[in-house]
């Protein structure tokens, strides 16, 4: 019902994954408004993602295949690897949506699996449809929570180069070299976690419940109430002008609304500079308690 909404308020990028576990739900609602005529296929731009058990080559087409099929569309605009690292294979039929773990208690973590980005990569280039590659089932692939040398590893290599990055974005973890050099290769950049500390409140984040919101705080205030606009609407303006799209997550009618509002002012250079100097370095999204220190 939410992804229904969202089209109908005139949302077209639907960002989900397996490792959401809402894939089949989130399809219907796209469904539902294709057939009643809201929308064509070719209006709406779906991502998912590939999850760490299914790096390896048969893995991940099983994985993919069942994933397109959940959203049930034919076809997936973009396809990401989820994170660069890769964990032991756990059969679908015992553990649907393992996450990190490896048992359903979510108190043994998988161990890690040798297996190369490389390879995995090669896979999704065989997913991709092409005149050669008739039968593939995605449109373009690319990478999230990569870092610069994942990046240059995989452009070495690559005969299909990663059209999108997907990384934490919000202005304490602003990684203004990382998204050069992604902009710099010809791959677009999107950020999750615009608002911050507030995407990961409702997970209990240890580091999120004691970080400041970047709602309240007053540079963001002011620079809301000069525009006559909602603070996270400042915040997400701070990203869409320096090229970096947006996903933002809301089941609020309200805030759908105002997110979307969002580009119809222009923030000051001053402004831009002033948000961005907020950075502290500050990532939510890690996986160091788990043992797999990815930004390390």
């Amino acid at each position: 019902m939410a992804v229904y909404q969202a089209i109908k308020l005139g949302y077209r990028y639907i960002d989900g994954a397996w490792d959401y576990t809402n894939s089949a739900e989130a399809g219907e609602g796209v469904r539902r408004a294709i057939q009643e005529g809201i929308v064509k296929r070719e209006d709406l731009f779906i991502t998912s993602k590939l999850w760490n058990n299914y790096h390896k080559r048969e893995h991940a087409f099983e994985q993919a295949k069942l994933e397109n099929e959940a959203w049930g569309l034919g076809y997936l605009d973009l396809f990401l690897i989820h994170f660069p690292i890769s964990l032991e294979f756990i059969p679908f039929e015992e553990l649907r949506w393992p996450c990190f773990w490896s048992d359903k208690e979510q108190t043994k973590v998988t161990p890690l699996a040798k297996v190369p980005i490389s390879e995995t990569w090669k896979a999704l280039e065989d997913m991709v449809q092409t005149p050669e590659n008739p039968n593939g089932f995605v449109r373009s692939i690319g990478v999230s929570n990569f870092q610069a040398q994942l990046i240059y590893d995989v452009l070495s290599y690559a005969k299909i180069p990663p059209s999108v990055l997907q990384i934490e974005h919000h202005p304490y973890l602003t990684q203004p070299d990382l998204i050069k050099l992604a902009q710099d290769n010809n791959i677009a950049v999107t950020g999750y976690s615009t608002f911050g500390p507030q995407s990961f409140l409702e997970m209990n984040h240890k580091g999120a419940l004691k970080t400041e919101s970047l709602f309240e705080l007053e540079i963001i205030k002011k620079i809301a109430e000069k525009h006559g606009k909602t603070p996270g609407q400042v915040l997400l303006r701070w990203c869409t002008q320096r090229n970096v799209i947006v996903i933002p997550k809301s089941n609020n009618v309200n805030r759908l609304k105002e997110n979307l509002d969002s580009t119809s002012f222009d923030l000051t250079e001053e402004e831009l500079n002033l948000i961005s100097s907020l950075d502290r370095g500050l990532r939510f999204n890690n996986s160091n308690s788990l043992g797999f220190p990815i930004f390390a």
